[in-house]
């Protein structure tokens, strides 16, 4: 028995720290808070993926992801803004902070690392690690400038190589729909960068005077007979297609087939329609971000 004024049984069994709590009176919240991260009791933590049309935010440990949200990408907000954001979020899962050991964000717009580092750190007290040059990955990258790379990209490969293995193509469907490839060494030697759905659907709508939005769903057939199927067509299995010929080209290049891999906000609208076998992981960069985040914490 460890004495903390009575109040506390801590049981050590087959060199796994469990921790059972015995409140018998009052105690002290910061002192308990701190016996439960050194006695790795809890382990989750706050992981933020910053796109250039929406933050995804979730809060993972070693077991589960609690929730996922999003926020949407302001370059106006301020660090109190997106703080105040990111806490309304964590009440509406009844997270509280004191129970977030860390943060790591992913970033593809320069411009707001900062203020989303330092809106993590006004909701956590404690600086979140960013991905980028210095964070341990363990990810070898063949390409003719690595610090190029997004971190997106980076994150994806990690958590695709650690889930699945490799050989391995990876398709993240967000503002832009990207292309990772693993090869069978586990080296990321490259990609392809396309525009996203709704880039496409934005870029004829405002570029063409008879055309305009359409609900992103695919439609019963290929051949369309009004305006709105012929978009939906085109869009929807324009994309699924171009997929399915990115992969071919891909395989045939390496000489070998792969395991293929989609995530991102539009992969279940767009996935489904490809005739490859996609497997569709929505969560693979905040999982890839948690097993940053324990590399390097």
């Amino acid at each position: 028995m460890c004495l903390f004024c009575n109040k506390l049984i801590l049981i050590n069994q087959n060199k796994s720290i469990n921790i059972v709590i015995l409140i018998i009176l009052e105690y002290n919240r910061s002192i308990l808070r701190d016996i439960i991260k050194k006695g790795t009791y809890i382990t989750m933590i706050l992981a933020i993926d910053m796109g250039n049309t929406a933050a995804v935010l979730g809060c993972i440990d070693d077991q589960k992801i609690y929730f996922t949200e999003e926020l949407s990408t302001d370059l106006s907000k301020s660090p109190l803004e997106y703080a105040m954001g990111i806490k309304t979020v964590l009440e509406l899962y009844n997270i509280d902070s004191d129970n977030i050991s860390g943060a790591i964000i992913s970033c593809v717009v320069p411009s707001l690392q900062q203020v989303i580092s330092r809106a993590v750190q006004k909701i956590i007290n404690k600086a979140p690690l960013i991905v980028g040059p210095g964070l341990k990955t363990g990810l070898n990258i063949k390409m003719d400038n690595a610090r190029e790379m997004g971190s997106d990209l980076i994150v994806d490969s990690v958590a695709g190589i650690n889930r699945y293995g490799a050989p391995l193509i990876i398709i993240d469907m967000g503002t832009a729909t990207t292309i990772s490839v693993i090869d069978k060494d586990r080296n990321y030697i490259g990609g392809a960068i396309t525009p996203g759905v709704n880039i496409a659907m934005n870029a004829l709508s405002s570029n063409a005077a008879q055309l305009f939005n359409v609900g992103l769903q695919a439609p019963s057939r290929v051949i369309g007979k009004n305006t709105v199927e012929c978009m939906q067509s085109g869009i929807i299995l324009g994309n699924a297609s171009c997929i399915d010929g990115m992969i071919d080209r891909i395989e045939d290049e390496l000489g070998y087939k792969t395991t293929i891999v989609a995530t991102g906000g539009l992969s279940s609208v767009v996935i489904p329609h490809c005739r490859h076998d996609i497997i569709i992981e929505k969560n693979l960069l905040l999982m890839g971000l948690k097993l940053l985040y324990d590399k390097n914490a």
